[in-house]
């Protein structure tokens, strides 16, 4: 692709996500959402192959119809209402669909089909993004309307989701894949906690943001893709292998590492409205996702290859030099712990 072009394409995904993200206006909201898709989807095929062709078309056809539901939720509550601006929901229809259309857009269970198809169809810097810069703009829009969503539809995706996001990747060895499920077990978290805590489900989003951002650039800069080619990367890049380790534990979210903060935080909270049952199935199901964590970590860094670093043939190069700020995001991916009475202060 043309540099400039896509310098422009980035751009205007750029601006599509603020737009939606500054926007009091439904209008100007779906606008950016729809900024946001059609930027996407060239960045998407920005290796034209079939697989990323289906791979775009498959995200096109969903985005286009969350759009649809979003956009008839609005003018539901536009009729109900009288304005476009972003107030409580008259109608529970309306209330109903932009939970949907949200869900859609973020790869909620039941809607999470697309998700690791797309993100496997794709290269890993693509992939980077829909997983990470795509749920700004939608986690932005539950943020702003997270009063008049419907609790119990939002409490059963985001239960959904968990168990989803942990079963569906046990059988998984491409990473793609299991990052993707990895992401959709993320966002059940985060949408269980925004009705009792909005700010809660912002720190998990800022702590999944970083743990993502720091596996993928892992996995770019090893170019890895399967678990078997991320299997022979101990040999040459020891230290970063390790450092992909300790991530993924975070990721699964065990203490003491960064990633037990939200699921803390959001058990916690839970706990305090009187809910037993839902953070204890949310915790049992975390185990799935830590188990297939435990898995790659295991095929990675507890196998070693058989050849050795003193061989006079080398078959596999060393990546040159690391992207900027990779220390710096494995620091806060996995050393955050301490600053938690800090973000105590969030409740």
């Amino acid at each position: 692709m043309n540099p400039i072009t896509f310098i422009m394409i980035l751009l205007n995904l750029f601006l599509g996500t603020m737009i939606t993200m500054i926007s009091s206006h439904w209008l100007l909201i779906w606008m950016g959402l729809e900024m946001n898709m059609f930027s996407m989807i060239p960045i998407l095929m920005i290796k034209p192959s079939p697989r990323a062709t289906e791979a775009a078309t498959k995200y096109f056809l969903t985005q286009a119809t969350a759009s649809m539901l979003l956009m008839l939720a609005v003018i539901i509550n536009l009729t109900h209402s009288g304005q476009w601006t972003i107030i409580k929901m008259f109608n529970p229809m309306a209330s109903y669909m932009m939970t949907v259309a949200l869900a859609m857009k973020l790869g909620l269970a039941p809607f999470h089909f697309w998700v690791p198809e797309v993100t496997q169809g794709t290269p890993l810097m693509p992939g980077l993004i829909l997983l990470t810069w795509q749920k700004l703009a939608p986690m932005v829009i539950l943020y702003q309307i997270y009063s008049t969503i419907n609790f119990n539809l939002m409490m059963t995706m985001a239960i959904l989701s968990i168990m989803i996001g942990g079963w569906g990747g046990l059988n998984q060895t491409q990473l793609r894949k299991i990052m993707a499920y990895s992401s959709i077990a993320h966002m059940g978290w985060m949408t269980a906690i925004i009705a009792y805590n909005p700010s809660l489900m912002i720190l998990n989003l800022m702590i999944y943001l970083t743990m993502t951002i720091t596996m993928f650039i892992m996995f770019i800069s090893t170019s890895s893709t399967t678990t078997l080619s991320m299997s022979l990367t101990w040999n040459k890049t020891p230290i970063l292998t390790t450092m992909a380790l300790t991530t993924l534990l975070s990721m699964g979210g065990l203490p003491p590492l960064s990633g037990f903060i939200p699921k803390w935080m959001i058990i916690q909270e839970l706990t305090k409205n009187d809910m037993i049952i839902m953070p204890t199935m949310m915790a049992i199901l975390a185990l799935l996702n830590l188990y297939f964590y435990m898995r790659l970590i295991y095929s990675t860094s507890l196998t070693l290859f058989p050849s050795t670093n003193s061989m006079k043939m080398k078959w596999k190069f060393k990546s040159t030099k690391l992207p900027p700020l990779t220390s710096t995001l494995i620091i806060v991916s996995t050393m955050l712990i301490p600053l938690t009475p800090m973000m105590l202060t969030l409740d």
